[in-house]
């Protein structure tokens, strides 16, 4: 079974939330973490994931991004404080497997 994710990215000094939605988290991080595509995220510089939930299929979290992105931002604030209240780099240590 392929897992997709929802995620939130943000920047530097948390001012900015982005919701994504991919099947695969990795890889995607990577890509935003190195600009590879010119997009809201690499205009914003929101590379910091600060918070993702795991779907067994794609529909699950597409469904589920929607939800999310009809939200407010505050919503959004609470479902990254209840788990990452610093709001670290979910990501750190990742980008290893891909050197």
């Amino acid at each position: 079974m392929k897992m997709s994710y929802v995620y939130f990215l943000t920047n530097k000094n948390n001012t900015v939330i982005y919701v994504g939605v991919t099947s695969n988290l990795l890889k995607r991080i990577y890509q935003h973490k190195t600009k590879t595509f010119k997009s809201f995220t690499s205009k914003y510089n929101c590379d910091k994931l600060v918070y993702y939930e795991a779907f067994s299929g794609i529909n699950q979290a597409i469904t589920r991004e929607k939800q999310i992105k009809a939200g407010s931002r505050s919503r959004k604030i609470n479902l990254i404080e209840i788990d990452n209240p610093e709001w670290n780099d979910l990501s750190d240590g990742w980008l290893f497997y891909f050197e």
